[in-house]
């Protein structure tokens, strides 16, 4: 892969699980006995990320890298078993994305593309690892702005990730002021968020170079606590969704404990002052205890005790081991094809992705209509507007036909 993408350096501290380690410095250290499991998700995204940049490349510095090294390098890319052939519209966006920044420029822009940014300056590393540090897939220089761009291809369980005070962007702008102050002089900060699988996907939000060096005061203090696994555990959906210690921390696991009997202390129905206190404590509650037994498990199935649990053999499902032979057999003795196939239309999101994004709306855009969602829970930190009873509690929850 043309960036080694797969191969980035990555230490205790990184800028990319600095949700983690700043508000609860303990728990990478505590981690690190555990090993890593990156999902295909992960290994998807890398790759959207290689051709996100050869694709900026080619436009940036088509004299260095043009046309027929960018179509051979696709190819290549395309040769992968998680490659989608909707991957190229979506880094198609996030490039349009990109040149739209650099055209707001007064003049143009230096331009970086997946640089290593070293943050030894405000995060200190162990000794068998690395030096801290992040690669940053796009940054824009000129007219005293320092613009970051972060390309995400996946889809946050949370929704659009928000650029404001987004630790990782911020770790980001610092490592690139530390590389390039010499040669540049900066006034403000602009980060942005790409994620272009979402619908609305793109975050953005600018800071003052003073607030960003503040900020870089508040990674030491917090990085050096983190370093030697000291300070105070605080654990919270965000924070421990990641963390590879989140089945077995003792300090996850006895504060959503002490909530569950907690709501027990309260005699009678809540109000809704206590709803909403219990709703905001037990966020984590449910997917703690799936942490739990996925680490119960690993135990059990490695030949660990773990007393009242054991692995068992889950509900298997059936399969055909020849099904032409099997379908033959069914038509052989009158059972008609019409019986065994179903044919039923894509879906909008499947014409959508076979189609293409950009000749999907072009063609058929106009004859796209879209239906208020349900009405869903979410916290007022959410950027959505808040409803009311638009419609009847019934109608609102009935099960779609």
């Amino acid at each position: 892969m043309t960036g080694g993408h797969a191969g980035r350096k990555h230490s205790l501290l990184s800028p990319s699980n600095a949700h983690q380690w700043m508000a609860c410095t303990p728990s990478a250290l505590l981690g690190r006995q555990f090993p890593d499991k990156a999902g295909t998700s992960a290994a998807e995204g890398t790759l959207a990320h290689e051709l996100a940049e050869l694709k900026a490349r080619n436009y940036f510095y088509t004299v260095d890298f043009g046309k027929r090294k960018l179509t051979a390098a696709i190819n290549k890319l395309k040769k992968e078993e998680l490659w989608d052939d909707e991957m190229m519209g979506y880094t198609d966006d996030y490039l349009d994305y990109v040149k739209s920044v650099a055209m707001k420029f007064k003049s143009s822009p230096t331009v970086k593309l997946e640089s290593y940014l070293n943050l030894d300056a405000y995060i200190p590393h162990l000794p068998d690892e690395d030096e801290a540090g992040g690669t940053a897939d796009c940054i824009l220089i000129g007219g005293g702005i320092l613009h970051v761009i972060d390309f995400k291809y996946g889809k946050s369980p949370d929704g659009r990730v928000n650029a404001e005070w987004n630790p990782q962007m911020l770790l980001y702008a610092l490592g690139a002021y530390e590389a390039y102050r010499i040669l540049y002089t900066f006034k403000t900060v602009r980060l942005s968020i790409v994620q272009p699988r979402l619908p609305d996907g793109i975050s953005e939000w600018e800071c003052s170079l003073n607030e960003l060096l503040q900020f870089g005061e508040f990674v030491k203090e917090r990085a050096a606590l983190a370093i030697k696994g000291e300070g105070e555990f605080a654990p919270a959906p965000k924070t421990c969704r990641y963390c590879r210690a989140r089945g077995r921390c003792k300090a996850r696991a006895e504060k959503n404990v002490e909530l569950a009997f907690l709501a027990g202390t309260d005699p009678n129905l809540l109000t809704n002052e206590e709803l909403g206190r219990y709703l905001l404590k037990g966020r984590d509650a449910a997917r703690w205890l799936s942490d739990a037994q996925d680490a119960a498990l690993s135990e059990c199935l490695a030949g660990k005790e773990v007393p009242g649990w054991k692995a068992v053999e889950g509900r298997g499902s059936r399969d055909w081991t020849d099904m032409d032979k099997a379908f033959g057999v069914l038509t052989s003795n009158g059972i008609s094809d019409a019986i065994l196939w179903e044919r039923k239309p894509l879906s909008l999101a499947q014409v959508e992705k076979v189609v293409g994004k950009k000749n999907f709306q072009e063609l058929v855009g106009g004859l796209i209509i879209k239906k208020p969602g349900k009405p869903a829970l979410a916290e007022e930190t959410d950027n959505r507007p808040a409803i009311t009873n638009k419609v009847s509690a019934a109608e609102a929850f009935k099960e779609e036909e």
